[in-house]
């Protein structure tokens, strides 16, 4: 489900606080608010930056973890795929000479 947060560009949208836009003109004392808050936005930010490179690395690790299991399970697969059809070939054999094979049977009690 798609929320406000999941549409493309909706974080790039400025506000009239981002903008620096006021009813009122500024006065001189509130030049030391605005660099304490640009100061603590700029932290604020710094800070989500270092925890998205993060998650980024750890996110990059998994992949290649993935991607090395997947090629683990694939070769084992191809291997085990290629016995078996060593193991049919010499079913089939006996199966043209008229020997048939009979399924082990074995009782379960509950």
């Amino acid at each position: 489900m798609k929320d406000v947060n999941n549409l493309k560009g909706i974080h790039g949208a400025r506000t009239m606080q981002s903008r620096k836009k006021r009813s009122i003109p500024r006065v001189q004392s509130s030049t030391y608010l605005d660099l304490y808050m640009l100061n603590k936005e700029k932290e604020r930010l710094l800070k989500e930056d270092k925890e998205l490179s993060m998650r980024k690395d750890g996110i990059r690790k998994r992949l290649e973890e993935i991607e090395h299991e997947m090629s683990r399970i694939q070769k084992t697969e191809v291997t085990s795929k290629a016995s078996k059809d060593t193991a049919s070939s010499k079913c089939a054999f006996a199966q043209t000479n008229g020997i048939k094979k009979e399924f082990k049977t074995m009782a379960l009690s509950y």
